[in-house]
């Protein structure tokens, strides 16, 4: 006889996983409110559906547990819900910047030269020669000063050109300052220009560590066999956060109470996300206070506040009528709008409200009809996570689907 030892948190997951299957066995498409029709297209097995806000307003939850995806037969089919979410998006630009030599004393290539530089109301900088050792020897090209202060993004990369030289590896070190007097390093690194039969191999291309700098000093190690720049350039990075994506309700109508409030109320209790106000007339302008609840007769709880118009600007009609919301799953909202600024007209405005966009992935199995199915009162989630639904799951694997 095996035994084997099963660890408590392994266990519940799996008879989780068996009562999942055991509320599956027993549903029925009948069970549900809504029924709809749904129409596959591509290869498969697995599809994906951008959930509507339509879907929202019909379930009897609003993390949408009681959702469903049935086949012919009636079966519910394996499927995941996945929340939209942010991402980051990197752009890279490309500038030519402008170069100055540094000088030290002849035969003394470790010294740092020393800087004295005017900057004009462009922002370029001058470089004037040290004179305090007028009558030493010639000066020894010992490194450049490179003008970065044009970007306010991360630097990533540095490209260099020259001419003159000995082929061969030239190597450098490397050091970043905002104020041309502390200067912090950023490392070392070697040039490459090898000629050979007719060939050529280049290395003109320095990583930098992607901080910023309005500053950057290159020095030769060995300044005697170094080249004379003939271009410069640097590539910098910005990083927008692009916002998790929103679906969004059709408009709401909304009621008025005695006091001047206006309230509409939602199907069911939802995390907003967004609100968006109609303004009917031109140049509107109302302070609005926004406050929700989730039961008709809770507290309600400020959501947001702030300042709608609809104003003409040089030719041109600005508008500012949307407002972020935390959220926070409300049933109810309110607005209260502070008359001094004009009110919002006589008819009560339309409403529309978003929630963060979900997506649903499911397995095809069976034959068709596949039917959607929504709107069941204490339904449990089935939902499984992505990765449990597709082995090997990749992120970029969801677009494909």
């Amino acid at each position: 006889m095996i035994s084997r030892f099963i660890p408590g948190a392994c266990c519940a997951a799996f008879l989780g996983l068996l009562c999942s299957a055991s509320v599956l066995a027993q549903e029925q498409p009948g069970d549900y409110a809504l029924q709809l029709p749904l129409s596959l297209s591509g290869e498969g097995p697995w599809y994906r559906l951008d959930v509507p806000m339509a879907l929202h307003f019909a379930a009897r939850y609003g993390d949408l547990r009681d959702l469903r995806v049935f086949n012919g037969e009636g079966q519910a089919l394996a499927y995941a819900l996945v929340a939209g979410q942010g991402e980051s998006r990197d752009s890279q630009q490309e500038q030519a910047v402008k170069w100055f030599p540094l000088y030290a004393e002849q035969g003394d290539s470790s010294a740092t030269p020393s800087l004295r530089v005017q900057r004009s109301t462009s922002g370029t900088l001058i470089e004037l020669r040290d004179e305090s050792d007028s009558a030493a020897q010639p000066a020894l090209l010992r490194g450049w000063l490179l003008d970065a202060s044009a970007s306010d993004e991360p630097l990533v990369r540095l490209q260099l050109d020259w001419s003159g030289g000995q082929d061969g590896f030239q190597r450098f070190s490397i050091e970043a300052s905002d104020d041309l007097q502390s200067w912090r390093s950023l490392g070392s690194g070697q040039l490459a220009r090898l000629s050979f039969d007719g060939e050529r191999i280049e290395q003109r291309q320095i990583d930098l560590p992607g901080s910023k700098a309005r500053y950057l000093r290159l020095l030769w190690q060995s300044p005697q066999q170094a080249p004379q720049l003939t271009a410069a350039s640097l590539r910098s990075q910005r990083s927008d956060r692009v916002p998790a994506p929103l679906v969004w309700s059709q408009p709401l109508a909304a009621t008025r109470s005695p006091d001047g409030e206006y309230q509409w109320q939602l199907p069911l209790a939802l995390p907003l996300e967004r609100l968006h106000v109609e303004l009917s007339q031109a140049n509107s302008l109302a302070p609005i206070r926004v406050s929700g609840r989730s039961e008709a007769k809770g507290a309600w709880q400020s959501l947001a506040q702030g300042l709608l118009y609809r104003l003409p600007e040089k030719g041109v009609e600005i508008r500012q009528d949307e407002l972020s919301l935390p959220g926070w799953a409300v049933q109810q909202l309110r607005l209260q709008v502070d008359e001094r600024g004009g009110g919002l007209g006589s008819e009560p405005p339309q409403l529309t409200v978003a929630v963060r966009a979900t997506q649903l992935v499911f397995l095809q199995r069976g034959s068709p009809p596949y039917r959607l199915a929504l709107g069941r009162a204490g339904a449990e989630s089935t939902a499984l996570p992505l990765t449990t639904l597709i082995p090997g799951y990749q992120p970029q694997r969801l677009q494909q689907l």
